[in-house]
């Protein structure tokens, strides 16, 4: 039986393996892939290439979602908010294009909704939000090294240090959205 409230959303804020942590803690979420979006080099680009900044692929994520239980508006809010959507190609100490802001619309409802919410949100933060909403055109998934990363390494630094606070802020914004 398949449900027909299913929706997918890719959105890339930093790497990747934090912004999957996020997604899983939201109720409505059913899986959540890491992966590579927005490159102009032709073929599955890798994990070395992408971290070159030379394919113009995101680090991304792709979001299945009931759309009954959590709607496309709402993710983008989450995404937006749990992230630094005024830093042009950063988070953090992650620097690059493959790091950048970005959502990556499937359809035209999907594109007006990411406007939408971007305006809404833009008196929250003190600088421009400078997140990228571009087309999907491919969506290539990372190794398997790459998913659940947080879940299967909770006490790797990289984990503890940016990670685990990005969690402690979704469950300060967002208690009523969480699993």
């Amino acid at each position: 039986m398949t449900n027909k409230n299913l929706e997918t959303a890719v959105v890339g804020s930093g790497c990747f393996w934090c912004t999957e942590a996020v997604f899983q803690e939201i109720k409505g979420v059913q899986k959540v892939v890491s992966g590579y979006s927005g490159g102009t080099v032709p073929g599955e680009p890798t994990y070395r290439e992408i971290c070159s900044g030379l394919t113009g692929h995101a680090e991304v994520i792709k979001i299945t979602f009931d759309a009954s239980i959590i709607s496309f508006a709402e993710i983008i809010v989450i995404f937006m908010t749990t992230h630094d959507p005024t830093t042009l190609n950063r988070q953090g100490a992650d620097r690059g294009t493959q790091y950048r802001s970005v959502i990556f619309y499937q359809n035209e409802t999907q594109q007006e909704i990411s406007k939408e919410v971007i305006t809404q949100l833009s008196g929250v933060f003190d600088d421009n939000i400078v997140t990228e909403i571009s087309p999907l055109t491919i969506f290539y998934e990372a190794g398997n090294e790459h998913q659940n990363f947080y879940k299967d390494n909770p006490e790797q630094g990289y984990c503890n240090y940016v990670i685990t606070p990005k969690l402690s802020k979704l469950r300060q914004l967002h208690a009523d959205k969480l699993k």
